[in-house]
């Protein structure tokens, strides 16, 4: 029986149930003690006096690191290394670039001991006033250097010419606030020296882009880093990049010579390992008589901290998602006093389409179309940017969640439909994000006893990597999956990309079909000379020559009802319907739990999710999950999946495309949508809370 395509219960399961899991910080370490990061209170200057003489005297201190004694390491705050590398704060100076900064690192023999002693430390500081939202420097706004994907700017056309053929036109400006990630497992990091070699237990998205920053770090050579991690407790893109904690553990164990355990709090999070940026999204739409889109302007500007640059791509998809002769997108970012922003789930699509999606909507009603006619009025059936899709089941999609969700019911005017004191909306929306991929490798293993070994240094975030890997590794192997092991989370297996970007599977998951398939054909010659020896096999999977020649993309349409009390403003998701095409779907189960698992969070992120920072101070005034509203249980409704199976063989060998982000794009736009059909008012600036629709 095949493995692929079979809905799998997760073979570590039961480890995550029972407790039995090894996360990075639970990893037993001989001698270990621990260290706390202790941050500024001002957002702009520097520190004028530091005293820890109270804290070292402290029963249990072992040391005090500050911007005084730390060791001096390659990279201060360092260089950059590109858009998926952050500059860090390493105690090497007494500058102060933003709020809650590290500042110092105390480490003792107990948790407890080093925080009191934290709490000990006095600091003076020459504070500078700190400009802390992109409002108060509109007029800093600059072109970033580079996009993570593609361009800051592009365009085709004129869309001057194609507003004055509009028929019917639309400008408007959408806007999405700092949004910060919370993982279950917070940051957290062990270091340990051997010599001059170093080993790291971290949560992590990327185990080698931590070896290879750590290694820059301290000037050792690459295969003088080990990081570990079997299991990670969530990412959602702040575990892609290393951050400054991991480095200050390690300079801390050099320090007092022990391992050293840091763990990030859960306020710290909220400052020193990066957020989803605030974003101010200008859109101007024109469509003729027919509603075919005469031109389509998308302008982004994101913030980004004065000493590194990080851009919220929420243009891109405004490039290749509905067909229109002239299009314009444009992305710039403002530097602020604040912490670098970073990768959050579907960073750019996520914000983008709330903008687009909302715009397209509005659009269609002053048309006097249905929203659902006019994007397929509008479908783009190859990318508007020049390149073939190599596969593209949006169509499936809308008519498959349409048909499910009962859009033919909706009636079109606002505030039409109600079920006793509540107004009933429906809204819908194009969601998609790109198939992302890099060359990765795998090592298979044929053992004496005839089961099977196979290894990739990847990881797994909780959706699933060991399970698929496991099944596609079974059927290249053609053996049945109780005989496959598979292994992952190990800097010393072979080299594999970092799990973000929808990317794991679609790059790891041919290297391991790869590496199984050359093993099966060494087997027969292998075993005929030698019986009782390991037979390996390892394989480096490269790019697909025809790559670069398509456009590769997952798309879906989420379909929403939302109910809106009348009387006292309070918005509830009542159901949603989604139907996703995502490439070959490799395991049912674990697929419906990523595609559920990126809708809720949009709910989230449509209706909660906002970090308010002072504009005064700098400071984050939400700083917990106590003031950080997330959805809970009951915030969430039935949700209806649909997957559309496409087996896109130009994308890679296994034919996935990722679905770890696409949830989240466009089920913003579509709450958006529901509350506008709802209530008759529409809330361009997210989250839609009820002063949004009462004021």
């Amino acid at each position: 029986m095949k493995s692929v395509g079979a809905p799998i219960d997760r073979l570590d399961a039961q480890k995550k149930v029972t407790g039995t899991a090894t996360y990075a910080m639970d990893t037993e370490v001989t001698k270990v003690v621990h260290a706390v990061i202790v941050t500024s209170t001002i957002a702009k200057g520097s520190i004028s006096a530091l005293d820890a003489t109270a804290a070292k005297r402290e029963p249990g201190v072992l040391a005090v690191m500050s911007h005084l004694d730390a060791p001096k390491v390659m990279a201060g705050k360092g260089k950059a290394g590109g858009p998926s590398e952050r500059i860090l704060q390493l105690l090497q100076d007494p500058l102060i670039l933003y709020a809650d900064q590290p500042i110092a690192v105390v480490v003792a023999d107990t948790l407890e001991r080093a925080q009191h002693a934290a709490s000990l430390l006095v600091v003076k500081y020459t504070a500078e006033a700190a400009v802390a939202t992109i409002e108060q420097a509109l007029g800093t706004a600059t072109t970033p250097k580079a996009l993570a994907h593609g361009k800051p700017d592009w365009s085709r056309g004129s869309v001057e010419v194609g507003l004055v053929q509009a028929k019917f036109k639309l400008e408007q400006t959408y806007t999405t606030p700092n949004e910060n990630h919370n993982p279950m497992e917070p940051h957290g990091t062990i270091a340990v020296w051997h010599g001059d070699e170093l080993t790291l237990y971290d949560s992590t998205q990327g185990i080698f882009g931590c070896r290879n920053r750590l290694s820059e770090v301290f000037g050792i050579a690459k295969e003088k880093v080990r990081v570990i991690d079997q299991f990670v407790g969530g990412g959602f893109g702040c575990k892609g990049t290393p951050w400054s904690h991991i480095a200050l553990s390690a300079m801390a164990a050099k320090v007092v010579n022990r391992p050293v355990k840091l763990a990030i709090t859960r306020p710290q999070m909220f400052s020193l390992v990066g957020h989803r940026p605030h974003t101010i999204q200008k859109i101007a739409l024109g469509c003729d008589a027919e509603g075919k889109l005469t031109a389509v302007r998308h302008d982004v500007i994101s913030e980004t901290s004065r000493f590194d640059e990080f851009v919220e791509p929420s243009a891109l998809q405004s490039r290749m998602l509905y067909e229109c002769a002239n299009i314009s997108t444009t992305h710039k970012v403002v530097g602020i006093d604040a912490p670098t922003p970073t990768f959050m789930r579907a960073p750019g699509e996520s914000s983008g389409t709330f903008a687009i999606e909302s715009a397209i909507d509005e659009l269609a009603f002053l048309a006097k179309i249905d929203p659902l006619e006019f994007r397929i009025r509008n479908y783009a059936s190859s990318d508007p940017q020049g390149k073939p899709f190599s596969s593209k089941s949006l169509r499936q999609c809308y008519e498959a969640a349409a048909a499910k969700f009962g859009w033919a019911k909706r009636t079109p005017t606002p505030r039409s439909m109600r079920d006793g004191h509540e107004l009933v909306g429906y809204g819908m929306a194009t969601a998609t994000y790109p198939a992302n991929q890099q060359s990765a490798s795998a090592k298979a293993i044929a053992r004496p006893d005839g089961t099977f070994l196979v290894q990739a240094g990847t990881q797994d975030l909780g959706t699933g990597t060991y399970t698929v890997m496991t099944q596609i590794a079974a059927d290249a192997l053609e053996v049945p999956i109780e005989r496959v092991r598979f292994e992952l989370g190990d800097s010393l297996m072979p080299e594999t990309p970092v799990s973000g970007g929808s990317m794991t599977v679609g790059s790891v998951g041919p290297a391991v079909r790869q590496a199984c398939i050359a093993l099966r054909g060494m087997m027969a010659i292998a075993r005929a000379e030698d019986k009782a020896k390991d037979i390996v096999a390892e394989i480096k999977t490269e790019l697909a020559k025809d790559h670069d020649l398509y456009s590769m993309h997952s798309f879906g349409a989420p379909f929403v009802e939302v109910r809106v009390d009348e009387d006292l403003g309070t918005i509830r998701v009542a159901r949603v319907v989604a139907a996703y095409a995502c490439g070959k779907i490799l395991n049912p189960k674990t697929a419906n739990n990523q595609f559920v698992g990126g809708i809720t969070w949009g709910i989230g992120m449509a209706l909660q999710e906002e970090t308010v920072r002072d504009r005064r101070t700098g400071r984050n005034v939400t700083r917990d999950l106590a003031d950080y509203h997330v959805p809970v249980h009951a915030d969430i409704p039935t949700i209806d999946v649909i997957s559309i199976d496409e087996e896109d063989l130009h994308v890679n060998a296994i034919g996935t495309k990722g679905i770890g982000e696409i949830g989240i794009t466009g089920i913003t736009g579509a709450i958006a949508n529901a509350v506008f059909h709802a209530t008759g008012k529409r809330v361009r600036d997210l989250p839609i809370r009820l002063d949004k629709l009462l004021g």
